[in-house]
């Protein structure tokens, strides 16, 4: 078993940057990906950005790619999500995803641990 927690969400204003994080707890040893995904009111769940466990390989969504950044600290087993030159459409819950072996993918239902997700909004 993996367990997620996210933090670090809250109310930026347009052009804000801020980080959101993802405490990684349990068998991480299983862990071969994390990935970040967002849901916004009443939207499907959409990827959002993608790290590997081990060897820091990176993937991004086009809509945050240049804005976003996802990083791993390795010594706390934290996944950040650095976002940069926020939107009002990056407003949504953002949950961290934990792929086991093999697992290299964009899609949601590929993904085996959830978080409790994080609300991010970003007013004009």
């Amino acid at each position: 078993q993996v367990q997620l927690v996210e933090s670090g969400g809250g109310s930026v204003q347009t052009g804000d940057s801020l980080t959101v994080s993802c405490a990684a707890s349990g068998r991480t040893d299983t862990i071969y990906a994390t990935g970040w995904f967002r849901q916004a009111p009443g939207m499907e769940r959409e990827f959002v950005a993608v790290i590997r466990w081990t060897g820091g390989r990176t993937y991004y969504a086009d809509s945050v790619k240049g804005r976003f950044t996802i990083l791993k600290d390795d010594t706390n087993n934290l996944v950040h999500l650095q976002m940069n030159t926020l939107k009002p459409e990056d407003t949504a819950v953002y949950y961290c995803a934990a792929g086991l072996v093999g697992i290299w993918s964009t899609r949601a239902s590929d993904y085996s641990y959830w978080g409790q997700g994080t609300q991010v909004t970003v007013s004009s």
